[in-house]
């Protein structure tokens, strides 16, 4: 098959591959990742935080005791310690879990991916907060999901909206197959479903008989006393829970779970066995230590107090450097802001100009299934310094400046 081209290829895709697309975020990779750029585009953890020789220590234990067992194939459900230290992690968040009830996965996304499998048919509905995480967009796009978004404010998720989608389904004769939510730190917009609107959301999903998948990478990451408890803290039945250690650990071990009932725990180990097999031992031998050997919390305290310095620094340079007009939200854990244009300005078309400009953010379209939201941009705070921060958001404030007087000139010009 020499001399093909990528086109040769085009009609031996099969029909979801079509409507697949690269991410925003990760098409700014290359370019964003330059020395010279300020990059607040990114959601990587700040993993230079972690305690590197008490690590070392950690692995040498780990080859000498279980190196070979560690190098090898273990069960699709994953390691069963493994999930017993998971389970008790989880009861610090007010879950009860069984340890029988886990599946662990390569990350959270796998296990975005294997919910996708086992519920998902090209057509079906799926709700989703709108903006919401880019990861889940890819992998309901993948399975040919038809995302539905429904409306936030700075408390989350709207009730009222929920159920609006709700009641209009019913009366098309057609039904939603879940609810995908990040009610806590939420990616991209930072914000929190309150206290009232938890238990309202999970009304509304009890009356309309709604799945609820909630996605809870960041919780632990919280700035305030407590986080509000997880949706599966306080329902079990109706709600699978997925976790991961990327924020509180490493994300390069990628390692997350999914907390489902039995019946859909099965279908899921299944989905595992087809894809993977199983999840990678030594991953899951290197978590297990960290969560029963070290000072895992201790970690988590740190990476918080980084982030909420760097956070402080990012809300700080806003209001000294954002021309008026723009405005943010004010997140009380996790790593994302999300900003919103003066009125006429979109972040996409804005994109090229910032990056000539050494500064690069995610527009807010990327976390939309249907286009929208040219008007915001999601900003992260995890990974570059403070000063960095500061010096990025400065270049910021100029490019959406100058953007703003060309789009007033221009106005002018044409009245």
């Amino acid at each position: 098959m020499s001399g093909t081209t990528l086109d040769d290829y085009t009609g031996r895709y099969a029909a979801r591959v079509h409507g697949m697309a690269q991410s925003e975020i990760r098409a700014l990779f290359s370019v964003a990742n330059r020395p010279e750029v300020v990059s607040l585009a990114g959601g990587n953890p700040y993993t230079a935080a972690l305690p590197f020789d008490d690590l070392e220590e950690m692995f040498s234990r780990l080859l000498h005791d279980s190196g070979p067992k560690s190098f090898m194939y273990c069960p699709g459900q994953g390691d069963p310690r493994l999930r017993e230290a998971i389970a008790d992690v989880l009861e610090l968040t007010g879950i009860r879990a069984s340890a029988d009830d886990l599946v662990l996965t390569t990350g959270a996304q796998q296990g975005l991916d294997l919910l996708a499998r086992t519920f998902l048919d090209p057509g079906d509905i799926v709700l989703a907060e709108g903006p919401t995480y880019v990861g889940a967009l890819g992998v309901f796009q993948a399975a040919q999901a038809d995302v539905r978004h429904l409306p936030m404010d700075a408390q989350g998720l709207i009730p009222a909206g929920l159920e609006e989608a709700l009641r209009k389904l019913e009366t098309q004769g057609r039904e939603a197959k879940f609810l995908y939510t990040v009610p806590t730190y939420q990616n991209p917009a930072g914000v929190t479903l309150s206290e009232e609107r938890r238990d309202e959301i999970l009304t509304i999903a009890e009356r309309y008989g709604l799945l609820v998948i909630e996605d809870d990478p960041y919780s632990m990451i919280t700035f305030e006393d407590e986080p509000p408890k997880p949706l599966r803290a306080r329902v079990e039945r109706g709600v699978i829970y997925l976790g991961t250690v990327s924020k509180i650990f490493a994300a390069g071990l990628r390692l997350g779970w999914v907390l489902a009932p039995p019946a859909v725990r099965d279908k899921l180990l299944l989905a595992v066995e087809a894809s993977i097999l199983c999840p990678p031992a030594l991953t899951q031998e290197a978590t297990r230590r960290f969560l029963t050997e070290m000072e895992w919390q201790q970690q988590v305290k740190v990476f918080t107090t980084l982030y909420q310095e760097r956070r402080d620094a990012l809300l700080g340079a806003l209001s000294d450097y954002m021309p008026q007009g723009t405005s943010w939200t004010r997140p009380e854990g996790g790593m994302f802001v999300w900003l919103d244009l003066p009125a006429g300005l979109d972040s996409k078309a804005m994109l090229p100009r910032a990056l000539s400009e050494r500064v690069a953010y995610v527009p807010g379209t990327g976390f939309y299934s249907d286009g929208d939201g040219a008007a915001h941009m999601r900003l992260n705070f995890s990974f570059p310094t403070s000063d960095e921060i500061r010096e990025g958001v400065r270049r910021l404030g100029g490019v959406i400046s100058d953007e703003r007087r060309l789009r007033d000139a221009f106005t002018a010009d044409t009245e």
